[in-house]
């Protein structure tokens, strides 16, 4: 694999897609592809790393390793644009405060932010970041 990485996530979430928005808009270089859980790539992915079939949020695959729950969101933002690289400092705090948090957000997102039918459709100009 090159030196991109790529981002699984929930393509019915709704905090999921605007989270990979979110990423887009702040990743100039084009570090990151993407590809849902749902689609046939996400589903070969997760099957080539043995992920159990449970998981249903943002995954990063990077240099062949998997990365999940907070350590994904922290590995993710170190390679933002700007101000954002900055969020990678939660770091310092301990993988279980910050899993545990992330759990507590993971459980809630469709109660909070809702969810789609489908998944979404990349535009014609990001087509190319989506695997």
């Amino acid at each position: 694999m090159n030196s991109k990485a790529i981002i699984l996530f929930d393509g019915v979430c709704n905090l999921c897609n605007t989270s990979v928005q979110f990423i887009i808009k702040h990743d100039q270089r084009a570090y990151f592809k993407f590809a849902s859980l749902q689609s046939d790539f996400g589903v070969a992915l997760a099957g080539e790393h043995h992920l159990p079939d449970d998981v249903d949020s943002i995954l990063l695959v990077e240099e062949g390793k998997v990365y999940t729950e907070s350590s994904a969101v922290v590995r993710i933002a170190r390679n933002l644009d700007g101000v954002w690289k900055l969020a990678a400092a939660a770091w310092i705090i301990p993988r279980p405060v910050r899993n545990t948090l992330y759990r507590y957000v993971a459980k809630n997102r469709y109660r909070w932010f809702g969810r789609q039918n489908e998944c979404m459709l990349p535009s014609p100009a990001l087509k190319e970041r989506f695997l």
